[in-house]
């Protein structure tokens, strides 16, 4: 029970029971002598006032640490204590009131830090992922959720869990790995894994980088400047050499009767070769001079109608049935219509030469976000080719030039679309996205 009561209760039962100890003690001992007993009275009445002047020097200091300690407890750092006059009081007011000034010194300057790395993660190019200690996503930033569009629903869930590509790919690599993931051989991250120590454990962040757009640029420079100069030479050379077979075929025809006709055809296939040769490097050097896209409001649905009535004769000669899953209401947006039909017309032209004979071609559309898919069931595409899709020259066609896919990315990336090739559950689907 005692050991429950304040020290300043217990201080004072201590003093109170003292005092009446020896008044008591003193009213036997002086009983018969007044005057003695009237000092001894006076003498503890001085006692008493000591016994409060020594509570003010050490009970009271305990008081006042015990109630700065509640005030630091409940994160009250704007408590702070006057002198008393006291030296020893007045030692321990400086001391904590110089203890309170730091803690909001390092209170504001944390705060700060804190301001000024959320803002620094929030204005970040790169996406950044912040996982807790069983390695469950609890923060994100607007980058990330930008290039992994994730639903409301991701928090303190694993990045295996979010049915995510991109994030079922990250979730492979080890901390202090960095790598570069490809999806749908179009875009491209660079993904980076770490770990900082927080509360004494360790935790997970991510950075992921969007290296598409730099590459594209990178490469569209690179190839451009050798289109240009191949074109240059190719053509300067091609036109002086059909200059001088024109003149060979028509000297042959004018004043060469008996010449032998197979060398009259070769010169001719010759020079129709070096017309497609220059038709050839003509259609590349189309894609470097693409103009840019002349933006109209366009209707999406009525688009691929158009296109799909204009290959559906090529598909029905090869036995392709189009099946359409269009929404109802109208899709409009701003586009280049003549650039977005050429793209629409690679797109089904890949898709028919990809079931050759007999197959299906699904056109779909969606809205919110604006979405056309081209799907068919044709070969589909292998992961080792899927990597390598939107390369330039690259082709698994035995005569193809890699110059469809090429065009169809600069096209889209011109539109500012994400999309995307890829082979799932039988059906190839080229997907556009407009944002």
């Amino acid at each position: 029970m005692i050991s429950k009561l304040s020290l300043k209760v217990k201080y004072f039962i201590f003093i109170f029971l003292i005092h009446v100890l020896i008044a008591v003690l003193f009213y036997y001992v002086f009983e018969e002598q007044k005057y003695y007993f009237l000092v001894a009275e006076i003498g503890i009445i001085i006692s008493l006032w000591l016994s409060y002047s020594m509570y003010k020097s050490f009970i009271q200091p305990l008081e006042f640490l015990g109630s700065g300690a509640n005030a630091i407890a409940d994160k009250d750092f704007n408590v702070k204590f006057v002198k008393t006059g006291a030296k020893e009081m007045d030692h321990l007011v400086n001391v904590y009131n110089a203890m309170i000034d730091n803690i909001q010194q390092e209170r504001i300057h944390v705060k700060e830090q804190h301001f000024f790395l959320e803002k620094l993660i929030n204005a970040s190019p790169a996406g950044m992922l912040i996982l807790d200690y069983d390695d469950r996503l609890t923060e994100i930033n607007p980058k990330a959720n930008q290039l992994l569009q994730l639903d409301d629903h991701w928090k303190n869930k694993h990045l295996v869990d979010l049915d995510n590509e991109l994030l079922n790919e990250i979730a492979k690599v080890d901390i202090g790995q960095s790598t570069v993931i490809s999806l749908h051989g179009m875009d491209q991250y660079k993904c980076e894994v770490s770990h900082f120590i927080h509360k004494g454990f360790q935790r997970k962040f991510i950075l992921i980088q969007e290296l598409s757009r730099e590459i594209l640029e990178a490469e569209k420079r690179a190839y451009g400047k050798v289109i240009r100069m191949m074109a240059h030479e190719v053509n300067n050379s091609i036109g002086a050499i059909n200059s001088i077979m024109q003149s060979t075929v028509d000297y042959i025809e004018d004043d060469v009767k008996d010449f032998d006709e197979d060398i009259k055809t070769s010169l001719a296939i010759a020079i129709d070769r070096n017309k497609n040769l220059n038709k050839f490097m003509a259609n590349f050097a189309d894609i470097i001079r693409l103009p840019e896209p002349t933006f109209e409001t366009i209707e999406l649905n009525q688009l691929v109608k158009k296109i799909a009535t204009l290959m559906e004769p090529k598909a029905q000669k090869n036995q392709i049935n189009f099946v359409y899953e269009l929404v109802k209401e109208e899709l409009r947006c701003r586009a280049d219509e003549q650039q977005l039909e050429q793209v629409l017309v690679n797109i089904l032209k890949n898709s028919i030469e990809a079931i050759d004979e007999k197959g299906t071609i699904k056109f779909v559309t969606k809205s919110y976000p604006h979405t056309i898919i081209i799907a068919d069931n044709g070969i589909g595409i292998s992961k080792d080719i899927a990597e390598k899709l939107f390369t330039p020259f690259f082709s698994t066609k035995a005569d193809g030039q890699g110059l469809g896919l090429t065009l169809i990315r600069e096209i889209l990336s011109n539109h500012n679309t994400q999309f995307s090739l890829e082979t799932k559950n039988g059906w190839t689907s080229f997907i556009i996205v407009f944002v």
